[in-house]
């Protein structure tokens, strides 16, 4: 299938972010990548920073589907812990140049329109995950908290323990700590009763 002009100029921007930041990021480099014209290139996107935002959506639009797709099926309590931590595991290792541009490289300069869609796609993940989690609080299988307490619970350590990844300074792969960070959500998540000994 053959891709857009907007699809390259993404996939390009990617690659130059990730080589040289977006600092150092020239439209020109970008435009060399995908081999588009200077006219193509503003014709879709009217600056460096524009192809930066959308690029930044469409990379969390991905690992939001990514995790998402963990709750389906609806996993009971431990295998939704374990089916979502594994998730986001996977997709940074599998999508390593977007999980660097998504946490280490973008840091949300991209304007407030770019801010806005991205709490609305927060937004949907958060309720995604809801549905799968309040009828599990209701019954005593996870602990009440807030949502985004439960979220920086279950994914935060697993993001900080990836960053030595994909920052190059570790080049061990983040899933074999898989079993330790669900265990650890696990005692952070789940009344002591409900946890499962191994």
């Amino acid at each position: 299938m053959a891709t857009s002009v907007r699809d390259d100029l993404l996939a390009a921007g990617l690659m130059v972010f990730d080589r040289v930041g977006f600092e150092a990021a020239t439209v020109a480099a970008i435009r060399t990548r995908a081999r588009a014209s200077n006219g193509s290139f503003f014709h879709v996107f009217g600056s460096k920073k524009e192809l930066a935002g959308a690029l930044f959506l469409e990379v969390l639009r991905h690992y939001h589907a990514a995790v998402l797709a963990a709750l389906d099926p609806v996993p009971d309590a431990e295998q939704g812990i374990d089916c979502l931590i594994r998730a986001h595991l996977g997709w940074v290792v599998t999508s390593r140049r977007e999980a660097r541009y998504l946490f280490e490289i973008s840091r949300g300069e991209w304007g407030e329109d770019v801010r806005a869609a991205q709490r609305a796609q927060n937004a949907r993940l958060a309720e995604g995950i809801e549905r799968w989690r309040a009828p599990l609080v209701a019954s005593g299988e996870l602990l009440p908290m807030t949502p985004a307490m439960f979220v920086s619970q279950l994914i935060g350590p697993a993001q900080i323990f990836c960053r030595a990844f994909l920052s190059g300074r570790d080049r061990a792969d983040p899933r074999i700590e898989a079993d330790t960070l669900i265990a650890c959500a696990n005692r952070a998540l789940r009344p002591c009763d409900r946890i499962n000994k191994q």
